[in-house]
């Protein structure tokens, strides 16, 4: 039996909330793509996910190659990945659907505005999916925005009195004329004064952002909101990059010689200074020439700018085999110091964006930072000693395993203080 139109499946899903919020988008999806029940392209059991899979293992492999045709030509393979990256993904060829490499909450979360956005709400009609969304969860309450409805009601009637005062003159005299036109001019002020109060005032909405009007508040919260849950649970791509950065910089920390870090240290401190404020102060400038205001964007486009990639160094210097000379542990330990530095320019971006938290801004990032400095003397004073002397000697290897006992013991121990060590300044705000 078939199913019906695709337009009463559309409708049909519209109406069930058991097929989620973003059910409706779905539908119309599947309707632009010419979905039917009977496209099972010859397969058995209807639709197959096998293509899908051949594209990833495609794609994966044309990464692979990539960086084996970098190390034949001998040079870094960081800008072949990213360029086969960019050519074979969604935005390009699109050898990888878009579903795997774009938040769901961005395919179906629709915050464009309609063009006539304002007479819609003053109208009350539809503004569209997403920000009907945002409006109903309270970010940006219309009485912070239409309070002076009344005040302008009020002067509207003051005129009309006014008008009615000058009509009235001529039977009723010109004394209650007169003062019916003071009245009324009086109230026509007030409402004047109140329009101006309104425009003046900029409120802070939920969404994050200071907003002049109530329509820019759904559209910028809507983004924000968008941005938001993306972050919390990424696409597929960005989830595997995630992990692979922290791999890296777990990488990077298994590679940090203290010894020689404290040869270099002074002057690897000097360059994370002068890496950190450089391209902020050069950043912020380019921005105010570019005619953005300084405060907050051209803060937020240095601020951004600041941070060194530690992953990325760390592969470079890997690659060229200097990592253990003196100039790399100084490259190293500056990109560390760097991050630090940055960490707190972050902080003190985030707290001009609304209130200031003394607990999220201030106390959280110190104690992080004091967390960070007590597990870096552990590294060098306590972990050695309870790992060669208290715990090692107690592990015995098994004879005929694969693999040593002992190995599995400090693999086992390292994945514990990943975690441990991760979780914990997450949760401070300085991971």
């Amino acid at each position: 039996l078939k199913c019906g139109s695709s337009a009463a499946r559309v409708n049909r899903l519209g109406r069930n909330n058991r097929h989620g919020p973003f059910a409706l988008q779905r539908a119309k999806h599947q309707q632009a793509k010419g979905f039917s029940a009977q496209s099972g392209r010859g397969t058995m059991g209807g639709a197959s996910s096998f293509i899908a899979m051949l594209s990833i293992a495609a794609f994966l492999g044309l990464a692979w190659t990539a960086t084996k045709l970098s190390q034949l030509a001998k040079v870094s393979s960081i800008v072949l990945e990213i360029t086969t990256g960019v050519v074979f993904g969604p935005s390009v060829l699109g050898l990888v659907a878009p579903e795997y490499a774009e938040c769901q909450y961005k395919r179906h979360v629709m915050c464009d505005a309609p063009a006539d956005l304002s007479e819609r709400v003053a109208n009350g009609k539809n503004i569209g999916e997403g920000l009907t969304m945002i409006a109903s969860m309270g970010y940006c309450p219309k009485d912070h925005y239409f309070h002076d409805e009344a005040g302008h009601s009020e002067g509207t009637h003051a005129e009309a009195g006014h008008d009615d005062a000058h009509v009235a003159n001529a039977d009723a005299g010109h004394d209650a004329a007169h003062a019916a036109a003071e009245h009324g001019e009086a109230h026509g002020m007030a409402a004047h004064d109140g329009e101006a109060a309104h425009a003046a005032h900029r409120r802070l909405s939920g969404g994050g952002g200071d907003y002049a009007t109530y329509e820019e508040c759904l559209v910028k919260s809507c983004e924000s909101f968008v941005s938001h849950e993306c972050q919390l649970t990424p696409d597929f791509f960005t989830l595997i990059g995630h992990a692979g950065v922290a791999l890296m910089i777990f990488e990077s920390g298994m590679h940090f010689d203290f010894e020689k870090a404290a040869q270099v240290g002074p002057r690897a401190c000097c360059v994370a200074v002068i890496g950190t404020i450089l391209p902020l102060v050069s950043g912020a400038i380019l921005t105010v020439i570019f005619g953005r205001p300084f405060m907050p964007d051209g803060v937020s486009v240095g601020t951004a700018l600041a941070p060194t990639s530690v992953g990325i160094a760390l592969r470079l210097l890997s690659e060229a085999k200097v990592l253990q000379h003196d100039f790399g542990q100084a490259i190293i330990t500056a990109a560390f110091v760097d991050d630090i530095l940055s960490l707190v320019l972050f902080n003190v971006l985030f707290s001009l964006t609304g209130e200031f938290n003394v607990m999220a801004t201030v106390v959280n990032p110190i104690i992080g930072i004091a967390f960070m400095a007590v597990a870096m003397v552990g590294a060098v004073k306590f972990w050695p000693k309870f790992i060669n002397e208290v715990l090692l000697p107690k592990v015995r290897n098994v004879e005929g395993s694969k693999s040593s006992r002992k190995d599995e013991v400090l693999f086992f121990l390292m994945v514990v203080v990943l975690l441990t060590y991760a979780t914990t300044t997450f949760f401070l705000g300085t991971h």
